[in-house]
């Protein structure tokens, strides 16, 4: 099982060109499932039924005594990438039938994107820190970029140099997509501050990197610290239950509160498919209710 759980995630990662982050939940999701057969006596995949399945789909939602329970989102993920192994072992050879095709993933909460209004977002941009030091211009043009381009932190940070250009900028998204957003008078002003103004001397500290945002030793910024960039300034500003999506998520309520196509918005924010997008419509929608509420003169009749 080992040899042919190896050949899956090869092929995921030359074929099917997954995301490393992806790719590393896929590998530890399969690793536990994998453990999973073998303490139920299964040697091969020929071997396993729908019953070995739908139990590790068990002991994903209640735990055990080395995991604790997943949510309905991270359990999905995990039966999506067994359902996977298994189409791939059948499509190999391995195997002569697929005990996954019939399993379903867990049904996942619909829940609308936690969006703040532009007021907070400008109040956490002022709060990235004291006033013209280089680190400073280097978090507000980084808070500027992920509210102006509601670009994931992951593709933030993995921009380099020749990824921007005069009024736009060119993002790597998942499964290797690349995208070019328009970048905001605001954000460019911010960018174009730090560029020269601060990373110049955050370089020196380094050995020479193409990334566009540096650490304090020159380094390229790194997710982790991204993150930390953001919680210092949401504790500055006095905001609470911020993260990277959050800009994301209210980039895109805000487009559409504006008045832009939602197809536009699919195609800024990267997704694939226009139904992810629609989720942020159910909140402008909820914003039409208030004003009409408040401003239509028989809406409380």
């Amino acid at each position: 099982m080992e040899a042919v759980l190896s050949s899956y995630l090869a092929h995921l990662a030359v074929e099917r060109g997954l995301a490393a982050n992806t790719l590393a939940s896929y590998r530890r999701d399969l690793r536990r499932y994998v453990e999973h057969l073998r303490t139920r006596g299964r040697v091969t995949f020929g071997e396993v039924g729908e019953a070995d399945v739908l139990a590790f789909l068990t002991v994903l939602r209640e735990g055990d005594g080395d995991h604790p329970a997943l949510v309905a989102s991270s359990a999905a993920r995990a039966v999506s990438a067994v359902r996977g192994l298994h189409r791939f072992a059948l499509r190999e050879g391995v195997a002569a039938h697929d005990p996954a095709h019939e399993v379903r993933p867990p049904r996942q909460l619909r829940r609308l994107p936690k969006a703040i209004g532009v007021a907070e977002v400008e109040r956490l941009i002022a709060a990235s820190g004291p006033d013209g030091a280089p680190l400073t211009l280097r978090n507000r043009a980084l808070l500027e970029l992920l509210y102006g381009t509601g670009a994931r932190i992951s593709e933030a940070v993995g921009l380099a140099l020749d990824d921007l250009e005069q009024e736009q900028v060119r993002l790597r998204g998942k499964g290797g997509r690349t995208r070019v957003v328009p970048v905001g008078r605001f954000a460019r002003q911010a960018l174009d501050a730090y560029l020269v103004r601060a990373r110049p001397s955050l370089l020196a500290h380094g050995r020479g990197t193409p990334a566009v945002f540096l650490n304090a030793r020159g380094g390229r910024l790194t997710r982790q610290g991204a993150w930390e960039v953001l919680q210092a300034a949401a504790e500055r500003a006095g905001l609470e239950g911020i993260s990277p999506h959050v800009l994301r998520h209210s980039f895109a309520t805000h487009l559409l509160d504006g008045g832009a196509d939602v197809r536009v918005v699919q195609e800024l924010l990267g997704h694939a498919s226009v139904t992810t997008t629609q989720v942020y419509t159910l909140v402008t929608v909820d914003k039409l209710r208030e004003v009409y509420a408040a401003a239509h003169p028989r809406a409380r009749q």
